[in-house]
This record gives C-alpha cells, structure tokens and sequence, in this order.
C-alpha cells in the first residue's frame, strides 16, 4: 500500500489513519455480507459458509475498530 502508516509494523499506529484500508474494508463487507445471504443463509453449518461468516465478520470488526478510533486520532495535533 502506499499510505506511510501503512508501512509501518506497528498494527496499532495503523487503525483509523488509513482511509484506504477503511474503504478496502467497507467494499469487502459490502460484498461479502450479501453474498453470504445469497448463497449460504439457508445452509449456515456447512463450512463454506462458516468461512464466509469469518471472513465477513472480521472485515467488519476491523472496520468498525477503524472506525471507532478514526475521530480521535482526526482531532488530535500532530507535531
């Protein structure tokens, strides 16, 4: 990626900076989450569908972590 927070190693210094990641993030959930309605709600315990469950779950939660930090570290002064 290009953004220079990305390119750091430290997760934590990367959540709610990058809006490129955040927007990655809201595509893939929105993909994700309609897709599995489509095909797998009538079938929840097969493993393609867990697997989609995972993968729509976790985009969402790091979406909404980025999310939740993104306007603290928007009003905080940088030197």
């Amino acid at each position: 990626m290009a953004c220079k927070y990305c390119q750091s190693g430290i997760w934590k210094q990367k959540l709610g900076r990058c809006t490129r990641c955040m927007t990655q993030l809201a595509v893939i959930s929105a993909i994700l989450w309609p897709f599995w309605w489509w095909a797998y709600a009538d079938t929840p315990r097969q493993v393609e569908s867990i697997a989609l469950l995972f993968a729509a779950g976790s985009a969402s939660a790091l979406l909404l972590l980025h999310l939740l930090i993104y306007p603290f570290r928007r009003n905080r002064k940088r030197p």
